[in-house]
């Protein structure tokens, strides 16, 4: 047979498509100076949540900062242009106590036709927390719910604190309140877009304390997915083994379930707490098919936090992967190779998973990582640069630390905010240009003696199976080669026999 009736499949089915580096990393805007906490400025300070993204127009929220120090909604175009504070918080005189809007808005926001709407962790009327909406214009901001007043420490009638953005289904929105309700352990709670129908669809139960355990968890610290008639999201704590749990409900309360309990933990040799699973999810979820994806912030083996992988009906949970142990650099800095204590949700694009770890990297400044869904393939795409203190005692560097808040990804460009740093040392606004080059699997074919064909692929590419058909007809039937690859150098090489006049090739993940 002539080698010229062999062809060969580089286009592969589940194919990983991700950035061997970060093409550019680009600081779209660093907010201005402040003098300290619940110090004011022009723009904001401390951006823990993530950006949505709207035509070229980005949108956030900064905890801190503005003209009254108690946070901003902003927005700027993706080229870093035109930065416009949109709602600056009223004052007030410190934690649970009261304005009329709200205050320390710590999570992002969601936009329905030209309305955002997001909620603020404090102040209201009672001091517990809002939701609210404000147009993209920066007009009409309303507090559509204030969360009720303390009863005691920790107990109110709906919940507050709500430390995560909101999602929308109809006219109704959906949340998570961190504390409060009438458990002290927080709420799921749903109301609509005009502030009316407030409820609460589910209340945690009670905790004796941190790390005590319950049936359902604890403290969700994250927002709400939304597949369905149902609702996905995390708890901090509780759960069977009371270092928190995933869990589903229905949007009308009902069929509330616990999908996973984090496993107990134990204390290494370094004082680390570790696991199998990770512990103390404090991000949200994405959903692909079946699958929920999510980071744990700190556990599993090296006690720094693992990405994680479980179906929707709770069963085949499995760690994706391992944040590396980290060691104190000459500065008395934690530092890895990958980053640690990964606080934000993932996204989802293709079989690539993308997120952030707030710590660690190679400057113990944290990382912007992508990671394929079956957990191979781990990259750093960026660390965030060293920082250093200025004269006023604030941490700066050029690009910003401390990513909190999980990522957007608009075609090639991911955007997303870190709460520290830049050269102000109040955090920044970035993009990460991925380019067009792509690391993949490519296969090579060589002929071999006789009717033997080679087939090889870099062995830095985990959890690909050979398969051949003898035509692309459609349905096409792909069978695995049972030969298993022999490493030599740096490929897998599968020497195949081939029969008929042609045989077609391919990666399958």
């Amino acid at each position: 047979m002539a080698i010229k009736s062999l062809f060969l499949a580089l286009t592969c089915t589940g194919l990983l498509t991700m950035p061997v580096t970060a093409q550019t990393f680009t600081t779209l805007h660093t907010f201005a100076a402040v003098a300290g906490i619940y110090s004011t400025n022009s723009d904001g300070d401390y951006s823990l949540a993530g950006l949505i993204l709207s035509g070229n127009t980005l949108y956030g929220t900064a905890g801190y900062g503005g003209t009254n120090g108690y946070g901003t909604v902003f927005a700027l175009n993706t080229d870093g242009s035109s930065f416009i504070t949109l709602h600056t918080f009223t004052a007030v005189a410190g934690i649970q106590t009261t304005n009329s809007d709200g205050a320390r808005p710590e999570a992002g926001l969601f936009l329905s036709g030209t309305n955002l709407y997001g909620t603020a962790a404090y102040g209201g009327t009672n001091g517990t927390g809002t939701v609210f909406a404000v147009s993209t214009n920066g007009s009409n901001f309303i507090a559509l719910h204030t969360f009720g007043a303390l009863v005691g420490r920790f107990s109110t009638s709906d919940g507050y604190d709500p430390q995560a953005g909101l999602i929308l289904s109809g006219n109704t929105l959906y949340g998570t309140a961190f504390g409060g309700d009438t458990n002290g352990g927080g709420a799921v709670f749903a109301v609509s877009t005009n502030g009316s129908n407030f409820i609460d669809l589910h209340t945690f139960t009670a905790l004796s304390g941190f790390y005590s355990t319950n049936s359902d968890g604890s403290q969700p610290y994250a927002g709400l997915i939304l597949s369905g008639n149902t609702l996905y999201g995390t708890a901090e704590f509780g759960g069977t083994n009371g270092y928190g749990t995933v869990f589903a409900v229905s949007t009308n309360g009902s069929n509330f379930i616990t999908l996973h309990a984090f496993s107990t933990v134990v204390a290494n040799l370094h004082n680390l707490f570790t696991n199998s699973d990770g512990y103390g999810p404090l991000a949200g979820l994405v959903l692909s098919g079946s699958t929920l994806y999510g980071t744990a912030a700190t556990g599993g083996t090296n006690g720094y936090g693992t990405v994680f992988a479980v179906n929707t009906n709770g069963s085949n949970f499995i760690t994706l992967h391992t944040f590396s142990a980290a060691a104190t650099n000459h500065l008395g800095i934690f530092t890895n190779s990958d980053g640690y204590d990964p606080q934000a949700g993932l996204i989802l694009s293709g079989n690539t998973l993308y997120g952030t770890a707030s710590k660690g990297g190679t400057n113990g400044t944290g990382t912007v990582f992508a990671v394929s869904t079956n957990g191979s393939n781990f990259i750093a795409l960026h660390t965030f640069s060293a920082e250093a203190t200025n004269h006023l005692g604030t941490y700066t560097n050029s690009d910003g630390y401390g990513p909190q808040a999980g990522l957007i990804l608009s075609g090639s460009i991911l955007y997303g905010t870190a709460s520290g740093g830049g050269t102000n040392g109040t955090g920044t606004v970035f993009s990460i240009s991925l380019g067009a080059a792509a690391s993949t699997p490519q296969l090579t074919l060589l002929r071999s003696t006789g009717t033997n064909v080679v087939v090889t692929w870099p062995t830095n590419f985990t959890g690909y199976t050979l398969q051949s058909a003898t035509n692309l007809a459609s349905p096409t039937t792909w069978s695995n080669i049972s030969t298993s690859p022999v490493v030599i150098n740096t490929n897998n090489v599968v020497t195949n026999g081939i029969s008929g006049t042609r045989k077609f090739y391919r990666l399958s993940q």
